[in-house]
């Protein structure tokens, strides 16, 4: 891991002192911060998965997901997925999701990951996670091939749009964790997102993330990227939209809003264990009486 950590280490340096492309181009570099994990809704239209889990002070039941189900906008097999998952949840089991499989996260349930960071250069983007060395790669100015290979993160190609950058990815592994949100969500192999990142001015910034904070309410544990609250500068914005023809009957969007990070980029990584840290418990594992040989 240590070896890991410096490849990763050097690379940010790299990046970072990578010439950047003309003046034009809008500057997402800094280290970014959201504060929930939940997808954020936007201001009409057909939005992210709710809870129907709420807390006494009406905020999402982080610790009980239960995925609205009988929303109109999901197919009857995406539905089904949904009940399923929140059947398991009201046992206070989980179902399998990428978080706790370790696995890599596609967009937008890479959002729940409050730390990011940009780095810009004149070819390609990369997209940095604080959580198991995710990193995204969008080639600028490019075309999707005619056959697309499955990959973890999918296919993603960007262009600027003025101030906005815009990335078009297709192209996605659908496996048996594979979930868009924290209430189980599913996307299929015809998933096709579009993300637009832009900067907007700190008020706006920071309705948007107090918005997320009364419906989600703050995490019950930081993931080393807490929000900076003496930061006033300009926060970063990414509106998405969602289609999935096997699973949505319509796209539907949603929103992730990021103002600077307060601390350092630390090494945040998924294994195998079975202690709880959110929770200070080791969870119940199977045990035999006797070796099987």
């Amino acid at each position: 891991m240590r070896s890991y950590s410096c490849v990763f280490a050097l690379s940010l340096l790299v990046f970072c002192g990578s010439p950047r492309a003309a003046d034009s181009v809008p500057n997402f570099s800094g280290f970014w911060s959201r504060a929930v994990f939940g997808l954020e809704f936007p201001e009409s239209g057909l939005g992210p998965t709710r809870n129907l889990s709420r807390k006494p002070d009406g905020t999402s039941n982080q610790s009980k997901a239960v995925g609205d189900y009988n929303n109109p906008n999901l197919t009857p097999a995406a539905a089904q997925l949904i009940k399923e998952r929140s059947d398991v949840t009201a046992r206070g089991e989980d179902y399998l999701n990428p978080s706790n499989q370790c696995l890599p996260m596609v967009a937008p349930y890479i959002f729940r990951v409050q730390g990011m960071e940009i780095l810009q250069t004149k070819n390609e983007v990369l997209m940095l996670y604080m959580q198991d060395h995710q990193v995204r790669h969008v080639r600028l100015n490019g075309t999707h091939p005619g056959r697309v290979p499955p990959t973890w993160h999918g296919d993603s190609i960007g262009h600027y749009e003025g101030d906005t950058l815009v990335i078009d990815t297709v192209g996605v592994v659908a496996g048996p964790a594979a979930v868009l949100d924290q209430f189980g969500t599913p996307f299929s192999s015809a998933l096709h997102v579009i993300e637009r990142y832009r900067m907007i001015d700190y008020a706006e910034a920071r309705a948007a993330q107090d918005r997320a904070l009364r419906e989600y309410g703050p995490p019950a544990t930081e993931q080393g990227a807490i929000v900076d609250r003496d930061y006033k500068g300009a926060g970063l914005q990414v509106r998405f939209t969602v289609e999935d023809k096997t699973m949505f009957v319509q796209p539907w969007s949603g929103l992730a809003t990021y103002l600077h990070a307060s601390g350092e980029w630390v090494e945040n990584v998924c294994a195998e264990n079975v202690h709880e840290y959110y929770a200070a418990k080791d969870t119940n594992v199977p045990q035999a009486s006797k070796p099987d040989f």
